[in-house]
């Protein structure tokens, strides 16, 4: 069954593509963007996008990719960027992305009392909403959005209909899927009318997701954390511009480098606060040792080795997920993992593996900056190195599966330092494009009890050892072959470009 759907679905993504270069593009190619047609060949989740929201029908599927690629060049989405937005409209606030709904899905706020009616600023304001939706887009590949339509506060001068149906037509046709819900919240009696229209604009089948809620009810779909004092809610955000709300990801606690005396120093707090084994990172000269001494000959039992790291990565597991970024391995390579109040994992370990034949500068940043201390959160990692960063929560806050954490990574020039001052004045220089970027979720595990299959494999000596035993006995040969794995593959991809580096080397 699984199979013949995946066939009729590569069928029907074959088939749209086909009849669209036959039927569209070789009649209306001036009115297409290149790259829009470009990325149709190449997307399959661009496809499939329309599709569903088509119902798998190819014929309506044409007519609206139809529809949406005309709208995307006449609004030249693909060149849109902060310069093409007036400054005014940015600094008010009006519209931007911020914070998760209950299901981790981004909101979209729209605060309706910044919006006067004006046909003189329309075009912008479309250009507004076009900019942040094609920007997340960009980002998150098809994760659908939460839009909070706040009409706090609104009065008539606010209403503006075709504001709204512009709106209503970028899920229904320009971003298709994208759409969660939309969350209505405190709407006035008078624009009782407009909403009526607003239902049939989305059809009977995207009228269920609209949401209207008041002050007792919106916690129903975003918790307080992510709701201004207004909703009821508890976030200290406050919009403000320049620079933009980039994904809300900010500085967390504790921000400093690797530096042995600041790690000695804060592992007192940690046992003040959370009453158990204090966790040290792995230095970058313990990591390089390692490294090289996968290179020796000189046989080790895996006892040895497991004991060795044991002492220095006790209270959770090594994660085992990698990304494999161009200048960084990110592991895990999707969700932060903690352990819930009765597990008493409350660490969560990130492991970062330069690949590349220059230092990379790397900083943490998070949505809730006041939960989590970040160890080290800006700093450098050595070609071929490996860095352990070190995730807690902070002064017994609980974690939350809608938080993310936001690397970035830049590669540094040979001559530049890496201390403080040299960080700071890099990452104020670094162009934009230069900067590798990778999010991670957090998820949060309810027990840390062995899985089914550990107890089976250690089935026959189970009388003599405890659950806590068998899964320490796990998470030590996770953490080792974690490590071997990252520091084989830095070590291998090292000498893959310095091999092309001398192959290309004049005589």
């Amino acid at each position: 069954m699984a199979e013949y759907q995946a066939q009729n679905k590569a069928k029907l993504i074959s088939d749209t593509r086909r009849r669209f270069e036959a039927e569209y593009v070789t009649e209306k190619s001036d009115k297409y963007d290149p790259r829009d047609v470009e990325r149709l060949q190449q997307d399959d989740n661009w496809v499939e996008s329309y599709l569903l929201w088509r119902h798998n029908v190819v014929d309506e599927t044409l007519k609206m990719l139809d529809e949406s690629f005309q709208w995307r060049k006449e609004m030249s989405v693909n060149d849109l960027t902060e310069a093409s937005i007036p400054r005014w409209l940015l600094e008010i606030g009006g519209i931007y992305l911020h914070g998760y709904d209950k299901e981790g899905n981004k909101l979209f706020w729209i605060r309706v009392k910044y919006h006067i009616k004006d046909h003189k600023t329309i075009l912008d304001k479309k250009k507004l909403i076009a900019f942040w939706l094609e920007r997340y887009a960009k980002r998150e590949n098809g994760k659908p959005v939460t839009v909070m339509f706040d009409l706090s506060e609104t009065g008539i001068n606010s209403i503006d209909m075709d504001f709204v149906r512009f709106i209503i037509n970028c899920f229904k046709v320009y971003y298709p899927k994208y759409l969660s819900k939309m969350v209505i919240f405190d709407m006035p009696w008078i624009m009782n009318a407009a909403f009526k229209i607003v239902k049939s604009w989305l059809g009977p089948e995207a009228v269920s997701l609209l949401k209207f809620t008041s002050k007792s009810d919106i916690q129903d779909y975003v918790s307080v954390e992510y709701l201004p004092p207004h909703m009821g809610g508890t976030d200290p955000f406050k919009y403000s511009y320049p620079p933009l709300v980039d994904d809300d990801f900010q500085t967390p606690l504790c921000e400093n480098g690797p530096i042995a005396s600041e790690d000695e120093a804060s592992s007192k707090e940690d046992i003040e606060s959370d009453g158990k084994e204090t966790l040290e990172t792995i230095s970058n000269e313990e990591q390089t040792a390692l490294l090289k001494k996968i290179n020796t000959t000189e046989p080790t039992s895996k006892a040895e080795e497991n004991e060795k790291v044991d002492s220095k990565m006790k209270a959770f597991k090594k994660p085992l997920s990698v990304f494999k970024g161009p200048l960084l391995h990110i592991s895990p390579a999707e969700e932060l993992y903690f352990g819930s109040a009765e597990s008493g994992e409350k660490k969560a370990l990130i492991v970062l593996t330069n690949v590349t034949k220059n230092i990379v500068a790397f900083k943490v940043r998070t949505t809730a900056p006041e939960k989590y201390r970040v160890k080290p959160s800006n700093s450098s990692c050595d070609p071929g190195a490996s860095i352990d960063i070190v995730v807690s929560p902070h002064g017994g806050l609980t974690v939350s599966a809608q938080d993310r954490f936001l690397i970035m990574a830049a590669e540094m020039e040979q001559s530049s330092g890496t201390g403080p001052a040299e960080l700071t004045q890099f990452w104020k220089e670094v162009p934009r494009n230069k900067v590798m970027e990778h999010r991670l979720r957090c998820h949060i595990v309810e027990s840390s009890k062995p899985t089914t299959l550990t107890l089976k494999d250690h089935a026959f000596n189970m009388s003599d050892k405890t659950s806590e035993d068998l899964y320490l006995q796990e998470n030590l040969s996770h953490r080792h072959n974690r490590k071997a794995l990252l520091c084989e593959e830095a070590r291998a991809e090292m000498f893959a470009n310095s091999s092309c580096e001398s192959d290309c080397r004049p005589p």
